[in-house]
């Protein structure tokens, strides 16, 4: 058992309170110890995923309690692999809420970033579906406090919705929940599995139930079509930085499909069989076919970028549901793409929104530093919209060419390549109109009062997520070497569940209770 494994949980577990408590009218310590406690969680993440990455499964049971009856957390290669995504994401996020002063428009910014950390980190580790229920409220209540950061009548009305509707799926989640343990008696997904695997064809109506309950929540967190309701205004309302971390939030999604439906329902388990075909594929394929219709259509710049992050889940969603090696492994290529993408691309927005009256898609004078900014937008968009030569376009290959040999191949490469399209001409539109056109409009448009540049620091923020675009594309064939062998772990999860059921540990039992 590896006592870092809870590090990542606890560090912002203890940040959080400390900034409350410590320094709570002293923005520049709040910053010091937020950044420091980032620092050391990419740290920690990078050892973690080091450990991980031959295969080895980390174990951590809280109290000594052996699985089934304590809390557990896990780090496999999935698991070790998002919470280095999300460490790193965070970093620059910080960075530039700091450079653009977000952080102190404000109460409680970095208070709750750090409970919004905690949240995401235990989501991923943990090895108990009740936890990954508490750790999805933690990061709920934590994302709505940051998603109003600053006020605002539009923040507060997009704000409530959000937290409705994922009311709705946590709703769902213990229904879900309760109706997983009346049927098994556990909800230790490693226990879960075993479990599930013994229910008889006549006594899976209520396992298929529970199944399909805990796929409509997941598809919630996932912005899925129809359920993708909550997104476009959450996340085009939210303040810039806010909207760059929440990239992470649909993928918390995705990585509970990609968990649950390969260990404890995988597609050959009797009581769940063809669930993932009859309804998940299809309703990928509308989402991005919507999502990239909404790039096309959107007046907005910020909801141009929030129906993009709709498109990119769609195609997660696409290559998840072929629930495959190369499927799933094409996946989590895509995922880190799509989440660095997400946000360089929403951080960039906030560059926009920082020297121009509006983000509305008219010509409107110059925005200070338009070079840089319309540069970053231009890798970005191309990233995003899947073009050579950065990671969308290997990712799209990748997932191409693990749908060839798919029933709903000719679907999906039809809907994948003429989306890709339309976001190309979508994303070419906005680009037009906010840099190019710009310098048509008169000098007498031009307002009295400039708006500030943007400063270095946001600057560095938002490049340097794009410049791990460009990583990530130089160092594709690695990634996708590291996503083939995570594939390979989750359809063999013998090693997670023996590592997990057999970790001795203290056993409590009723007849020792009593």
């Amino acid at each position: 058992m590896t006592h870092w494994l809870i590090a990542p949980v606890i560090l912002p577990a203890i940040l959080a309170p400390f900034i409350v408590l410590a320094a709570r009218y002293h923005i520049g310590i709040q910053r010091v110890f937020s950044l420091v406690g980032v620092i050391a969680m990419i740290a920690i993440a990078a050892g973690l995923s080091w450990q991980a990455s031959d295969g080895t499964i980390l174990i951590y049971q809280l109290g000594d309690w052996a699985a089934p009856f304590g809390i557990i957390l896990v780090g496999d290669m999935l698991s070790t692999l998002m919470v280095l995504l999300t460490s790193v994401l965070a970093l620059f996020v910080l960075l530039y809420a700091i450079g653009s002063g977000w952080d102190d428009r404000g109460w409680h910014f970095h208070a709750l970033f750090q409970f919004q950390l905690m949240g995401i980190m235990g989501a991923f580790l943990t090895g108990d579906l009740f936890n990954l229920f508490v750790f999805f409220e933690v990061l709920l209540i934590a994302s709505y406090g940051l998603m109003i950061h600053a006020g605002g009548n539009e923040r507060l009305r997009a704000g409530v919705q959000y937290v409705l509707f994922n009311l709705l799926g946590s709703t769902l989640f213990l229904f879900a929940l309760g109706a997983i343990y009346a049927e098994t008696g556990t909800l230790n997904m490693a226990d879960l599995a075993q479990r599930a695997d013994l229910i008889g064809a006549e006594s899976t109506v209520g396992i298929r139930v529970a199944a399909v309950l805990l796929l409509l929540v997941f598809a919630i967190k996932a912005a899925l079509v129809p359920l993708h309701f909550w997104l476009p205004s959450s996340y085009a309302e939210a303040p810039g930085p806010v909207a760059a971390l929440f990239a992470i939030m649909t993928k918390v999604g995705a990585y509970a499909i990609i968990r649950v439906y390969t260990m404890v329902f995988p597609p050959d388990l009797e009581a769940t069989q063809g669930l993932h075909d009859v309804w998940l594929q299809p309703a990928a394929l509308i989402s991005l076919a919507l999502g990239m219709i909404g790039v096309l259509a959107a007046k907005k710049l910020d909801r141009l970028v929030a129906f993009s992050v709709i498109g990119s889940m769609g195609m997660v969603m696409i290559a998840i549901a072929l629930f495959t090696p190369e499927g799933i492994a094409a996946a989590l290529y895509y995922i880190v793409h799509s989440t660095l993408a997400g946000a360089a691309l929403f951080l960039i927005v906030d560059l926009v929104k920082s020297s121009r009256p509006s983000l509305v898609l008219r010509a409107m004078p110059p925005v200070a530093g338009a070079a840089l900014t319309a540069g970053l937008f231009f890798a970005a968009a191309i990233a995003m919209a899947g073009l050579p030569p950065l990671s969308g376009f290997l990712g799209k290959l990748l997932i191409l060419d693990a749908a060839f040999t798919s029933p709903w191949a000719v679907w999906i490469w039809t809907i994948v390549l003429v989306s890709s399209l339309i976001s190309v001409v979508g994303f070419a539109r906005a680009g037009s109109i906010v840099f190019w056109k710009a310098n048509s409009v008169t000098p007498d448009d031009v307002p009295d009062d400039e708006l500030e540049p943007p400063s270095a620091l946001a600057y560095g923020a938002a490049g340097g997520l794009v410049a791990l675009l460009a990583a990530h594309t130089v160092f594709g064939g690695y990634a996708h070497d590291y996503t083939l062998a995570t594939a390979a772990q989750l359809f063999a999860p013998e090693p997670y569940i023996s590592a997990v059921v057999d970790t001795p540990g203290k056993l409590s039992t009723p007849a020792e209770d009593y």
